[in-house]
């Protein structure tokens, strides 16, 4: 009888649990700081991808200009803006993570693929590689309140 209701609380509590632990595909929307905490990204959902654009930098322009994308491989677009841009692209949520997507560095000029998952509530971590996702490197971004 022990056994029974020991078994009996723990089937209760892992179940109550998974629900806590699952995520919804929906849970990654709204507005996260970089890990330098010097820009922000809005993310959001156009059908069933998800995307994201940089809304807010901690230093949008130099000498009243806007800082634009001058390190771009494609020269085209080396004239536009880094506020506004788009910085996630095409990512689908497959089991507990968002993945398939493509990231952009500005710094550098290059796209990624990229994967992301929620630490937690608060924390969206951030895979961006070459090829495999086993070469890359992970950074962490936080909720903006």
């Amino acid at each position: 009888m022990n056994n029974y209701l020991l078994t009996l609380c723990l089937v209760f509590t892992f179940s109550g649990l998974s629900g806590v632990l699952a995520q919804s595909p929906d849970d990654i929307l709204g507005e996260w700081y970089t890990t330098e905490k010097d820009a922000k990204i809005e993310i959001f959902k156009i059908q069933d991808k998800y995307h994201g654009r940089i809304i807010w930098m901690e230093e949008p322009e130099i000498d009243g200009k806007p800082i634009l994308d001058e390190n771009n491989s494609d020269k085209s677009k080396r004239a536009r803006p880094i506020l506004g841009m788009k910085l996630l692209e095409d990512f689908k949520f497959n089991d507990g993570k968002w993945e398939d997507g493509t990231i952009y560095d500005p710094r550098n000029g290059k796209n990624y693929s990229c994967t992301l998952k929620k630490k937690d509530a608060q924390t969206l971590e951030v895979r961006g590689y070459v090829g495999v996702s086993l070469i890359g490197r992970t950074v962490e971004w936080s909720k903006a309140k």
